[in-house]
């Protein structure tokens, strides 16, 4: 095997790996942090005094993770690069109150988070994943094995299912996750699913106060292609970016290689994934909340930076904000710009629209096509079809929020939203060789 096969492998198994212990956001900032802590990051917590030193380092806020190097010749008015990108992805939130019974079936309510597709979930071995709360207020992530199932109906009681049937959102949304008991006569009503979780985190039920748990598809991510060129999983709509950055952000800023880009680096690197991304950002832990302005607020206290040089920074820094994007779909090529059509092994997209759903400007362009010729990669352009409606993510949040220059680039997935995406191994190495670029010191690119 050549050394760039074997650096092939090795990207696309720490990916599976990261992706089977991400379940959920929390799950996903927890795996970032303790991965940035075993290369050489150091942990924070909120409540505490942050060192001003510089150095590496990582904080937790509930779904979302953040994590920056500051060089040791960074000054009051030193620039940041910052790479965003988020945690969740849509899917099914478990009701407060989750359990009932009808006729015989043990079921759980859910609520639907974003914008999945709903007909790819049903009939799917399915988790229960999240965190609960004990009566200290302490979180425990938790997870179950495959518990529950969405079913359909049998195409014998529903003959229109291949032609008109319409998902009710509320009723037929509802997994099975039991039997009542006929032996011992229970009619369900001691059913406790949140009870049933936390025990998995050691806690008896009564000591659960409060919960944040989603169902989670148990199926492994898979190679696919005939020359297992392409990775199908769920979440890849936005763990696609988030370890694109987590394994460029190892790589540079990791071990002893780290302490040279502490050393010399002209700029102070950041990476914050945030949460909630699916449903709007409008969160503690989301895009449009505090927590990357009040990390960037410190950082440039640390640096005894005063209002105005911490402007005069933000004024000449950048936000790559990397999302998952499209690629043409073979079958549906019509619902695409017929001269935009980013194509699998091509490479990173990047993101384009007039009405600012995504924050790329002219700018932004020439600053992304110059880390595509400084990394050797190939990119492409995304623009949305007039007729079909352009979605959005982090980036234009990011720049109203803070007013930092933002361009918006991701790789491309088939199927995106549904429980099982699709992405070509290629373009997410792609894109980490890009992300790792845009952090490296001038000197160091241009060596």
């Amino acid at each position: 095997m050549s050394d760039q096969d074997s650096a092939r492998t090795a990207f696309a198994d720490g990916f599976r790996t990261f992706l089977a212990h991400s379940p959920t956001s929390y799950h996903a900032a927890e795996t970032v942090a303790a991965r940035l802590t075993a290369a050489g990051f150091i942990r924070l917590d909120e409540r505490d005094q942050w060192p001003s030193e510089a150095g590496r380092y990582v904080v937790v806020r509930d779904g979302a993770v953040i994590a920056w190097v500051v060089p040791e010749g960074a000054t009051a008015t030193t620039p940041l690069r910052v790479i965003g990108a988020h945690t969740d992805s849509p899917g099914f939130r478990l009701k407060p109150t989750p359990d009932f019974v009808t006729q015989g079936w043990q079921q759980a309510g859910v609520e639907i988070y974003g914008g999945p597709l709903l007909s790819t979930w049903f009939d799917r071995d399915l988790a229960v994943a999240g965190r609960v709360f004990d009566r200290s207020g302490r979180a425990h992530l938790v997870r179950t094995g495959a518990i529950a199932r969405i079913p359909n109906l049998a195409i014998h009681l529903d003959r229109g299912a291949n032609s008109d049937h319409t998902i009710g959102r509320q009723r037929e949304t509802a997994p099975v996750i039991g039997a009542v008991d006929a032996v011992d006569g229970s009619d369900g009503s001691d059913t406790n699913l949140i009870g049933y979780v936390a025990a998995r985190a050691g806690l008896e039920p009564a000591d659960v106060t409060g919960a944040d748990l989603f169902l989670t598809d148990t199926q492994p991510a898979a190679l696919l292609g005939t020359h297992e060129e392409f990775l199908a999983a769920g979440r890849l709509d936005n763990l696609t970016s988030v370890y694109a950055a987590l394994a460029a952000l190892a790589a540079v800023a990791g071990g002893s290689r780290g302490e040279r880009l502490v050393a010399t680096s002209e700029h102070i690197s950041v990476f914050a994934a945030f949460d909630h991304e699916e449903i709007g950002s409008a969160t503690r832990s989301g895009a449009a909340g505090p927590f990357l302005e009040e990390v960037l607020l410190r950082i440039a206290e640390g640096r005894g930076a005063t209002t105005g040089q911490r402007l005069q920074a933000w004024a000449d820094s950048w936000v790559l904000s990397s999302d998952a994007g499209h690629l043409v779909h073979p079958n549906h090529v019509g619902k695409h710009d017929p001269e935009h059509l980013p194509r699998p092994s091509q490479g990173p997209l990047l993101k384009v629209n007039a009405q600012q759903r995504y924050a790329t400007d002219g700018a932004g362009e020439a600053l992304w096509h110059g880390l595509a010729e400084a990394a050797g990669v190939a990119v492409q352009t995304f623009v949305s079809n007039n007729d079909v409606p352009c979605g959005s993510t982090i980036g234009p949040i990011t720049a109203t929020r803070l007013g930092l220059r933002t361009v918006d680039v991701g790789v491309g997935l088939l199927s995106m939203h549904s429980v099982r995406e699709q992405v070509h191994l290629g373009d997410l190495r792609a894109l980490s060789q890009l992300i790792a670029t845009f952090m490296l010191a001038a000197e160091e690119r241009n060596a």
